[in-house]
């Protein structure tokens, strides 16, 4: 009898820590819920490419601190899997596997202010061009303390 009672006393007692349990794990993952996006390309899109796993191989010109978060914007050729697709990377990245998964890549949305036209921008000869303020926009007088 008293066996019986401490059989049925433990198995309520795991039944309300399962419950427990689901209810913090479906609170947690509302939060997790409301971040998370599902992702998807087509062929053709354009993208920008994490760098971060390869700052020990290629450097991207820069220390780590200052080096870009997103290098390129490489076209995409193939959808192999829904969550990875084959990028048509230039030759300086030949070193690198040209399949990556949608949680490196971050779509680029086509904004013509990003396109400058080189009528703009007074070009010599040689493709260069100097640069020149157009205006100020603040200006501030300090006064410090020891002057």
């Amino acid at each position: 009898m008293v066996g019986a009672d401490l059989i049925r006393e433990t198995e309520e007692k795991v039944q309300i820590i399962r419950d427990c349990l689901k209810d913090a794990y479906d609170h947690q993952k509302s939060y997790a819920d409301l971040k998370r996006k599902d992702i998807e390309f087509v062929v053709g899109d354009r993208v920008f490419l994490k760098v971060y796993p390869w700052k020990k191989v290629l450097r991207f010109c820069r220390k780590e601190k200052l080096s870009p978060r997103f290098i390129g914007l490489y076209e995409i050729v193939e959808r192999i899997d829904p969550v990875a697709y084959k990028l048509a990377l230039p030759s300086e990245l030949e070193k690198i596997h040209n399949v990556f998964h949608n949680s490196m890549l971050r779509r680029y949305k086509s904004d013509p202010s990003h396109v400058i036209p080189h009528s703009e921008i007074e070009l010599q000869p040689d493709l260069t061009y100097s640069k020149e303020p157009v205006r100020i926009l603040a200006w501030e007088d300090k006064e410090l303390w020891n002057k």
